[in-house]
């Protein structure tokens, strides 16, 4: 984990923020990891996730894994997206928990959040709502939640425990945790942390 003390953590999120801006805008661009359809079939999602989404909630997905693989939402259930991005788990995750659920989708890039609230709108998904945060403070209530997932997100914040943290504060009691990430078995030098540019390279 990231020492705090050696970090410069306006700098690291600032470089997140400038390269999934450009994911939001540019879909299409060369990036060191696969996005849109084709990143989803990698992911193992089931086409019938997405075959009937717009290109608009599907062309900026950059997930590693399929969160959903890990257990099934349940209709009616409260689910918040910690990194949501354009909204992709998001608006699978609200077809699955139906009208009578809640999702709610954290990311602190303003166009993935203007790119996620302008196709919710289109598709008259009302159970869903957008709100710009960072993970290591969601604003989300206590006890609340019955499910968070992310995918691929918290692996690029630099304090992971105050993450946990908020995510252990936000759920309710019994409530679910279902996450894709990047993960690393070996120690990282503290080097390595340090370079800002090896988080987002």
């Amino acid at each position: 984990m990231a020492s705090q003390s050696s970090l410069d953590v306006k700098a690291l999120r600032k470089q997140v923020k400038d390269k999934y801006r450009e994911v939001a805008m540019s879909p299409d661009g060369d990036y060191h990891f696969h996005t849109g359809r084709a990143a989803a079939a990698r992911c193992a999602y089931s086409k019938q996730d997405y075959a009937e989404l717009p290109d608009a909630a599907v062309e900026s997905f950059a997930g590693v894994a399929n969160p959903f693989a890990l257990r099934d939402l349940e209709a009616g259930e409260t689910v918040v997206d910690l990194g949501s991005g354009a909204g992709f788990d998001c608006f699978v995750a609200a077809n699955r928990v139906g009208r009578d659920g809640r999702v709610i989708g954290i990311d602190m890039t303003e166009e993935m959040l203007e790119k996620s609230r302008s196709t919710a709108a289109a598709l008259n998904m009302w159970q869903l709502e957008f709100k710009e945060g960072y993970l290591e403070d969601l604003p989300i209530a206590d006890d609340s939640v019955d499910v968070v997932i992310s995918n691929g997100v918290i692996n690029l914040c630099p304090d992971k425990r105050k993450v946990f943290a908020e995510i252990l504060r936000v759920l309710k009691p019994g409530g679910v945790l279902q996450f894709a990430d990047i993960a690393n078995s070996k120690p990282v030098p503290q080097t390595a942390v340090d370079n800002i540019d090896l988080w987002t390279a």
